[in-house]
């Protein structure tokens, strides 16, 4: 098969579209035909050898994928070859076939094409596993999500309306926000000009819940915008790592910080986060309430050029990279 490869860190001009080997279906895994990967901010960390794959996942590229069930492995029940399926991975998207758990696979949901389904498993499962699961948003409350018109805040905008919630974004231009409007945001704020904290408060009274990818550089604010019992959830650390936490200003709101992230987490908790999307977030994909939103669709060769579409900006949604 073909796949793309990094030989080394650094320049997206370092993915090479060549042959490898073929995977095989161990244990309790399906052998996927690709249609489609999408491109993840994780991937252009991993490109630059700041994010290792988890022991024993695959050196390739990709934390999702859609395509046809090619071949069941050992013990593995509840599909057949030829389903058409999309994939939470670990690794190993950019390639023509993937081996995955079958705890991790998806039936492509509704009217969703096989290779639009590519964008959902990573934001599915993100969003809900942070956003409901962990921070129990709830009919009437309020969500703020940070990087609104990205793959996530796209996902995290519907979901969040889907609910019943009101959901207020930040995004990096007028225009961005207006597009995060029309999806469906109440308040789009453009971060560039606007403080956000201080928006929320005064127009919201405060967030209940905050989805938050910038990490240290935020957290001050996120505490300032949060509601009484609000829960921040930090899932990125795009604004670094290190800050100190005004433990007084949690207290006072009886606020709770959570981090989480979901790559690293063992083989059996995603499978928990898969059949909990399939069973409550699915139905809504298939009533059309929460869609893939797509910016472009490339061929998988093209990988480098998708790779700085992303890091250039502009992109709204996702990018996916066509397999076949």
């Amino acid at each position: 098969m073909r796949a793309i490869m990094l030989h080394e860190p650094g320049d997206p001009a370092n993915l090479e579209w060549t042959e490898v080997g073929d995977p095989v279906a161990g244990p309790g895994e399906v052998l996927v035909e690709v249609a489609a990967t999408a491109v993840n901010r994780a991937d252009l960390l991993q490109r630059r050898g700041k994010y290792a794959p988890p022991p024993g996942a695959s050196d390739i590229l990709g934390l999702e994928c859609s395509g046809t069930i090619a071949e069941l492995g050992e013990g593995v029940t509840g599909w057949q070859v030829g389903d058409e399926v999309c994939a939470l991975l670990s690794g190993g998207g950019y390639a023509q076939r993937v081996a995955v758990p079958a705890g991790q696979l998806l039936p492509v949901p509704g009217e969703v094409e096989l290779v639009a389904a590519a964008a959902l498993p990573e934001v599915a499962c993100t969003v809900w596993s942070n956003v409901v699961s962990l921070a129990h948003l709830a009919e009437g409350e309020t969500l703020l999500v940070h990087g609104g018109a990205g793959g996530i805040g796209t996902h995290a905008i519907q979901v969040g309306k889907a609910l019943g919630a009101t959901v207020a974004v930040t995004a990096g231009s007028d225009e961005r926000a207006e597009a995060c409007r029309q999806l469906g945001a109440d308040l789009a704020i453009n971060y560039r000009t606007q403080d956000f904290a201080e928006v929320v408060r005064t127009e919201l009274g405060g967030a209940d819940v905050i989805l938050d990818n910038m990490g240290a550089a935020y957290l001050e604010r996120n505490l300032s915008a949060l509601a009484t019992g609000g829960r921040l959830v930090v899932i990125g650390m795009q604004g670094g790592t290190t800050t100190e936490l005004n433990l007084g200003a949690l207290i006072a709101k009886r606020a709770s910080i959570a981090a989480t992230t979901l790559r690293a987490r063992p083989a059996e908790e995603k499978a928990a986060i898969v059949a909990e999307v399939r069973d409550q977030l699915w139905p809504l994909v298939e009533q059309n309430r929460v869609r893939p939103v797509i910016d472009q669709v490339l061929p998988l060769s093209r990988a480098a050029d998708a790779h700085r579409m992303l890091e250039q900006g502009g992109v709204f949604g996702k990018l996916l990279l066509t397999a076949r």
